[in-house]
């Protein structure tokens, strides 16, 4: 029936997926939101909506237009971190919120009022969600020393700038002594600001130097590896630095019906482990669950040498083709023979195949499943197991 089957379909985390998704849809509208409203005010005349708006200072009024828009594309960062479930975005959105109502209360537009309603009844829907997001931002010590260096050179511009503010032209504030640095730095060089003496022309300079190298290193540094990550997803390939965390590890070879469950308890138990599949389609799945995953045949050498089976602690094949599956085994066993290979027949006439193609163990799902449920109906001692494998699913 078409009822049961929608119903089948569903799946069982789906309140997880509901409100997952629904705390990131919130945050992104409220990034576009913030981003239209600041755009909208920034040359408004005055403030003319609400009870506050004329207790509004015009200075205020602008001042929040233009960082609205700069709080919403942050507030388009921290949905994209919420997207991948990391829980700094949690915190940044649930910092950024308030400020986003804040600014929309400023603007006192009637173009703001949504967002100001959106953005309070945004903040109940992420504290609800919180346990959904609990991957760590892991930063390397480059990434780190890059984002330092960029801020250095910033800091040191700004207050080198202002403290000799009077060899240059019309720096007369500190704001006035950023926009030099970051125009400097960036080397975009408007020339409305310029050295006069020749200490702040060799100032000027260092800026220059250290501004454009700090700029190239936090780039390489904080961009690329995430190029590279959206690169080698997209050409079926793990990244360096998920090929380097490989010690020690799970290796499962081919993906189909068999193989969710085993992905799935994996990932559960926080194992370090890797799939090598041709199915595209599996492999976009897993990359999208931060699964380490290679779109290659299992059966070929070189991908399992990239995924380095020779230190992993075994390997799983567990798919619905028994004859590709031997072939994975026997390309693993030649690649790695010290190492444990646990295969799954699908037909139990091929089990004896497989153990000669060089697997340790062999499970016949059906016949396993056949003696589970009859020792349960005739009340034997697996009457638990059976519960419990049941209750799991």
């Amino acid at each position: 029936m078409v009822g049961q089957s929608v119903t089948e379909r569903v799946p069982d985390n789906w309140r997880w997926v509901v409100t997952t998704r629904a705390t990131i849809g919130l945050a992104l509208l409220v990034a576009l939101l913030s981003v239209a409203t600041g755009i909208i005010n920034i040359d408004q005349a005055a403030a003319d909506f609400g009870p506050i708006a004329p207790h509004v200072p015009l200075a205020v009024q602008q001042a929040v237009g233009f960082t609205g828009a700069l709080t919403g594309f942050l507030m388009l960062a921290s949905a994209l971190a919420l997207r991948r479930g990391l829980r700094a975005g949690w915190w940044a959105t649930l910092v950024l919120l308030p400020v986003t109502a804040a600014q929309g209360l400023l603007q006192a537009s009637v173009y703001s009022l949504p967002l100001v309603v959106l953005s309070v009844l945004s903040i109940p829907a992420l504290l609800v969600s919180r346990r959904r997001f609990t991957r760590s931002l892991s930063l390397t010590t480059t990434q780190l020393a890059a984002g330092g260096a960029l801020v250095g050179v910033q800091a040191y511009g700004t207050f080198g700038a202002y403290a000799l503010r009077e060899e240059f032209n019309d720096i007369d504030t500190v704001l006035d002594a950023f926009y030099f640095t970051l125009i400097t730095s960036s080397t975009v060089g408007y020339g409305d600001i310029g050295p006069e003496t020749n200490e702040a022309i060799l100032f000027t300079m260092s800026v220059v130097v250290l501004g454009v190298a700090s700029f190239g290193i936090a780039i390489g540094a904080l961009v690329g590896p995430a190029i590279q990550a959206r690169l080698t997803k997209t050409l079926g390939k793990m990244t360096d630095s998920e090929i380097e965390l490989l010690e020690n590890h799970v290796l499962v070879l081919g993906y189909g019906e068999l193989t969710e469950p085993i992905v799935d308890e994996l990932a559960a138990n926080d194992a370090n482990f890797a799939v090598v599949t041709t199915n595209r389609e599996a492999a976009d799945m897993l990359g999208d669950r931060d699964v380490p995953v290679i779109t290659a045949d299992p059966s070929d050498e070189a991908p399992l040498e990239q995924a380095k089976i020779e230190s992993a602690r075994a390997v799983v094949v567990a798919t619905n083709h028994d004859a590709q599956d031997a072939l994975a085994v026997l390309t693993a066993r030649q690649l790695a023979p010290e190492v444990r290979i646990v295969a799954a027949a699908t037909d139990r006439e091929n089990t004896a195949k497989l153990e000669r193609a060089g697997a340790d163990a062999v499970v016949s799902p059906a016949l396993l499943g056949g003696n589970l449920l009859v020792r349960s109906a005739l009340g034997g001692d697996e009457s638990a197991l059976v519960e419990r494998i049941l209750e799991g699913e």
